[in-house]
């Protein structure tokens, strides 16, 4: 495991798995909300974002997290795991609020940014009957050859990255 894309809904753990995993595998981590957002909430033209992923999977290892439908295909193409965080729709809204709870509104630097507003919850609250449908279709189309790790819970996800770590060590 030296590529790593990470997808699912917003507030499911994502960015927490990314350090995690980051961490263990001593490779760098990349926020597509920190790469796509300035600290003003403007976002990246979309080919510079194209391009901005393009360059992270080009390196040997990397730990990529975040969604952004239009441009998964860069990362499941250059992946060798997808790890696709399926938690509860009452989970992941437990956990956008949750974590504007613990950390406030805007960026954080270390893949937290907060920004709740009713799209953010019409989107969360809709993923899996949306969204994720789509996901596992890409998932299916560009990721073939990657591993593909489905966590549903946090519980699980603990137990995983403890796993991971095990096996690195």
């Amino acid at each position: 495991m030296k590529k790593v894309a990470i997808v699912g809904c917003g507030g499911s753990g994502k960015s927490h798995v990314a350090r995690e995993l980051g961490r263990i595998l001593d490779a760098p981590v990349t926020h597509l909300d920190a790469a796509f957002y300035d600290d003003e909430w403007n976002a990246l033209p979309m080919d510079r974002f194209t391009d901005v992923q393009g360059e992270r999977v080009a390196q040997p290892r990397w730990v990529i997290d975040g969604n952004y439908n239009s441009t998964l295909q860069v990362r499941l193409e250059a992946c060798d795991t997808v790890v696709l965080m399926d938690v509860s729709t009452v989970a992941a809204l437990y956990g956008i609020f949750s974590r504007q709870i613990r950390h406030g509104a805007g960026h954080k630097g270390n893949g937290v940014h907060n920004r709740i507003h009713w799209g953010v919850i019409k989107y969360v609250a809709s993923y899996r009957r949306k969204m994720r449908p789509r996901v596992m279709a890409k998932i299916e189309e560009f990721g073939s050859g990657a591993d593909v790790v489905l966590l549903a819970n946090r519980r699980q996800t603990r137990r995983w990255l403890r796993k991971v770590a095990a096996e690195q060590s």
